[in-house]
């Protein structure tokens, strides 16, 4: 208990006197009837890339799954442990979520290591080479078109990823028949974390551009 951060100790202390307090009922009630959530977000374990935080959401208001780069493996019910599946299928079917936000960031960590797998600080390791070998025909693509600035072709994978990600989730069986039912809309957005700007996919085109408001 002598070696928990002190920082997080004195965060959780103005929570408490803070929006905990402003939010005391609503945390109450949550606690009492349960989470009923609209919006699944799927978005990166970034430190600088919180949803919670770009939103302004407040309890309750969203189902938040964050990993490394904000990816979505395809439908794959084997043995292996999958928790961006396990969570993306109870916020289907046990949330009834309406709305699925797959989120990416600017600078991404995971998107550098896609891009350059012998890069540090993230170095293939045991897990993240497997996990970014996700975008490996993607990736391959973009390191191969020179005519791109380094900056550039990250940027352009980190978007291209998201509309990866957004294919993968209608190889779940859940997704693909409620969105074809109308009951689930897919959604992508990338987030620049130096102006604070959101860029929102068209759903049609797969283009990003700033909303209007």
């Amino acid at each position: 208990m002598n070696n928990f951060p002190d920082r997080l100790l004195s965060g959780y202390s103005r929570f408490m006197s803070g929006s905990y307090e402003d939010e005391r009922q609503r945390y109450r009630e949550l606690a009492e009837k349960g989470q009923k959530p609209q919006t699944l977000i799927i978005a990166c374990c970034d430190s600088r890339a919180a949803p919670e935080t770009i939103f302004n959401s407040g309890p309750g208001e969203l189902f938040v799954v964050r990993n490394v780069a904000n990816l979505v493996p395809p439908h794959a019910p084997d043995g292996d442990f999958h928790g961006t599946s396990a969570a993306l299928e109870f916020a289907v079917q046990s949330l009834k979520v309406t709305d699925i936000v797959v989120m990416g960031h600017g600078r991404c960590g995971g998107i550098s290591a896609a891009l350059d797998p012998d890069a540090e600080p993230l170095s293939p390791g045991d897990f993240i080479g497997q996990w970014m070998s996700l975008l490996a025909p993607v990736s391959e693509q973009i390191q191969q078109n020179t005519v791109l600035t380094p900056g550039e072709r990250q940027t352009a994978l980190e978007r291209i990823s998201i509309r990866n990600s957004i294919g993968n989730l209608r190889t779940f069986p859940c997704v693909k028949i409620l969105e074809d039912k109308g009951k689930l809309n897919l959604h992508g957005a990338w987030f620049d974390i130096s102006s604070g700007e959101l860029w929102v996919m068209d759903a049609e085109t797969g283009d990003f551009a700033r909303p209007d408001r």
